[in-house]
Parts: structure tokens; C-alpha cells; sequence
């Protein structure tokens, strides 16, 4: 039985799947396209099919090799009649899009691009067609980021980019420049932090570095930044680098070695300590996301405790980097989520709440719209589509209490 390889291209192989149980197929898409125009997940496919294969010993065939893999690798469906498109991930990091026939079973491979405008017809067929639509490409803004390859790197970004910029460094020293200016570039609500333009060049800040490890040396290593923050800025270092002398040695240190010689190890060392993260928000917007009375309501569940437990832990983590880099900032973490007017009791009909055993984490409730009244009931986590964009638009706009 043929099986999906990594490098197999879903258009490629889909026919042929899909032709190894065409008869239950065509059943299956028949199905499909009943109910018209729709968004479907894995598990809906699915259970639909199961309505048309009853027999289990069938369906388990049907599933097995090349088609199940395919199948099993949908992330979600989208339906217009006669056509049903598919967005698969067959592997970590890698996509395919494709549109079938419902009428032939024949499969055209499409881009990410003729899906979505192929999602937003089930919505608004105008817009989908409009050439003047408004189209944003974030790939504009990341061609020269690293791009990983291998699904052994995803979950290890730090150590992937040290590796990545430690590369980029080997050689001259003018090769370093870019962190320099990147440096420069940090600050907080326009205050410079790490360096200013009096260390615009690597051959000045190098030197300095040198110069400030010295001066270090001969304090305790329990003096705090304040005393000789004034020194400090006189030869361009700024807030930053760490809270007392031994922490903003330990934090030179490291930038002087990976100048002199880069190594993917300092340079990941060095990253992890600039300040660069003060303000977090998280995006939630299913179910009744609240912290009482909620747990077992629909679509509400694991996530809800998951997201309050690791803002309390994520404001520790900020509050203790932000001390260990000398900094006074109180950082800010905001869970965005929906505001449900019928909240069958629970808080979710409140604007803003405050996150229990924290100081700076609040929850941020914003409705969904429809056209310009504010949608009062739950929605399923599989129907929000229609409404994330007003969704999203609402948290620029001022507060509407009319509901």
C-alpha cells in the first residue's frame, strides 16, 4: 500500500488516491457539497463520511495508505459547490492547497492566496472578486529572515537564529556591524537602552567594552547599576545590560566574545538577555474565557486554564528579567478574548477584569459585530471566522457600551 513521502506533492498524488476509492468518494464528496457553502475541519470530514461508509471494516480500508495519509494530514475544508478546497499540512512547516471536483473527483493544486480568496467567497463572493480588494503580503516584510527547513528546528528559534547570526559574523569585523545598529535601535517608549550613537561603530563599542569590563572589575560584584550608571553613559552605555556590576560584566562579557570570536553558544547567552519583551498579548477568542464559573461550557475547557497559568507564570519570568537588567518597567500582559453579553452567569459580559494572583495581566473582552449591532450569544469555535475581522478592529476603536 503506497504511503505519503515528505517529498510527495499532494496535487501530485491526490488523484490517484482519491481514484483507489472512487466510488466511495464520490459519495463522500456528494456529502460534502449537501449543505452548500460551509468551512469544514478534519473532524467533520469525518464524521460525514462515516454517514456515508457505515461498514467500519470498509471505511478503515478506504482510510488506509496513500488516502489516509492525505486525509489525515487536513487542517480544514472549504466548500463551494461543486468544488471543495483543502489546506493540508503533511509535515511540520510545510503546506499544500488544493481544489477537487466534486463532480469528476479531479484535483488542481492551488496557492495559498486562490484559498483564501476561495474561503472568503462562502462570505462575501463581492469582496472575493473585487480586484481593488485590499491584499496584504507579509512576505514583503520577511525576505531576508531565516527561514527554517527542518522540522527538528521548530521549537528551537533562539538557537537556530544564534546560529544563523554567528554565520553572518564570521570574518571582518565590519560584518558585525548590523548588530550594532540593532542595538541602537532598542529602547523603551523612546528612552535608548544598551548603547547609544556615541558606540555607532564595532571598532568604538568594541574598545569600550574592553574599557567598561576594566572599570568593573575593580567594584563589588553587588554594586548597584545606579552607582555608575552615570560613568557608564558618559562612555554610551545605557539601562539594559544588567542590575548590578557582576550582571552587566557577565553581559559584556558576552558581546566582547562574540565580536572577538562568534560562537552560536554567546551570541544565544547574549540574545537571551537584552530587553527587548515588556508588553505581551494573547489572543483567545472561543469559548467563555473567564476565571470562575466557566469550565464545561461550550468550547471552554483546558485552554482557559492553560492561557491563566502561563500568565502567571510568563508576568514572573518578565518581572524578573526586567529586574536582572536593571530596569524599573512594569510589564503589561493582555489576554484579547470575547465579550459575550449573555453570559450565562460567568464575567465574560465584563469589559475588563484583572487576572487573579497577578499585578499586570488583565483580560480584555471585545463583542463580536454583526453589521452594526453587537452579537449577544456564543458562537462555536468552528463559526468565529465571519467575525474576526470586525473583531479585531474593535481593540483600535473606542469602547461602545451600548449593548
Amino acid at each position: 500500500m503506497a504511503t505519503l513521502k515528505r517529498s510527495d506533492s499532494i496535487a501530485d498524488n491526490m488523484p490517484e488516491a482519491l481514484k483507489q476509492s472512487r466510488y466511495h468518494m464520490k459519495k463522500c464528496f456528494a456529502k460534502y457539497i449537501e449543505k452548500g457553502r460551509r468551512t469544514m475541519k478534519l473532524q467533520q470530514l469525518l464524521d460525514e463520511m462515516e454517514n456515508v461508509i457505515d461498514d467500519q471494516v470498509e471505511r478503515t480500508r478506504v482510510l488506509e495508505g496513500l488516502l489516509g495519509d492525505i486525509w489525515f494530514s487536513i487542517q480544514e475544508a472549504v466548500v463551494n459547490p461543486p468544488y471543495v478546497a483543502f489546506s493540508i499540512r503533511p509535515s511540520p512547516g510545510f503546506w499544500e492547497y488544493v481544489k477537487v471536483n466534486s463532480a469528476n473527483l479531479s484535483v488542481e493544486g492551488i496557492t495559498v492566496t486562490d484559498y483564501l480568496k476561495f474561503k472568503e467567497m462562502i462570505y462575501d463572493e463581492n469582496w472575493a472578486k473585487d480586484a481593488n480588494a485590499l491584499e496584504v503580503d507579509f512576505g514583503a516584510f520577511d525576505f531576508s529572515v531565516p527561514h527554517l527547513t527542518l522540522s527538528s528546528s521548530i521549537g528551537n528559534g533562539l538557537d537556530f537564529v544564534s546560529k544563523f547570526v554567528t554565520s553572518k559574523l564570521s570574518g571582518r569585523l565590519e560584518n558585525a556591524q548590523p548588530l550594532v545598529d540593532y542595538l541602537l535601535s532598542l529602547n523603551r517608549q523612546g528612552e535608548k537602552l544598551m548603547i547609544n550613537e556615541t558606540l555607532g561603530t564595532v571598532g568604538k563599542l568594541q574598545m569600550t567594552l574592553i574599557i567598561a569590563e576594566v572599570y568593573l572589575s575593580g567594584l563589588a560584584k553587588d554594586t548597584p547599576f545606579q552607582d555608575f550608571e552615570i560613568s557608564f553613559k558618559e562612555w554610551g552605555f545605557e539601562k539594559g545590560w544588567g542590575d548590578t556590576a557582576e550582571r552587566v560584566k557577565e553581559t559584556m562579557r558576552c558581546l566582547s566574545e562574540v565580536l572577538q570570536a562568534p560562537d552560536p553558544m554567546n551570541m544565544e547567552k547574549f540574545l537571551s538577555r537584552l530587553p527587548t519583551v515588556f508588553n505581551v498579548v494573547i489572543f483567545s477568542p472561543h469559548g467563555y474565557f473567564g476565571q470562575a464559573d466557566v469550565l464545561g461550557l461550550p468550547d471552554t475547557g483546558g485552554q482557559v486554564v492553560y492561557i491563566l497559568d502561563q500568565v502567571k507564570a510568563l508576568e514572573e519570568e518578565l518581572l524578573l528579567r526586567i529586574k536582572q537588567q536593571g530596569l524599573n518597567v512594569k510589564p503589561q500582559i493582555v489576554v484579547a478574548t470575547r465579550l459575550i453579553p449573555d453570559a450565562r452567569g460567568t464575567k465574560c459580559n465584563l469589559e475588563f477584569e484583572a487576572i487573579d494572583g497577578t499585578k499586570y495581566s488583565n483580560i480584555l473582552r471585545v463583542p463580536f459585530r454583526v453589521e452594526n449591532r453587537v452579537l449577544r450569544q456564543w458562537v462555536s469555535r468552528f463559526d468565529v471566522y465571519p467575525y474576526i475581522e470586525k473583531f479585531t478592529q474593535a481593540y483600535f476603536e473606542p469602547s461602545d457600551d451600548s449593548f
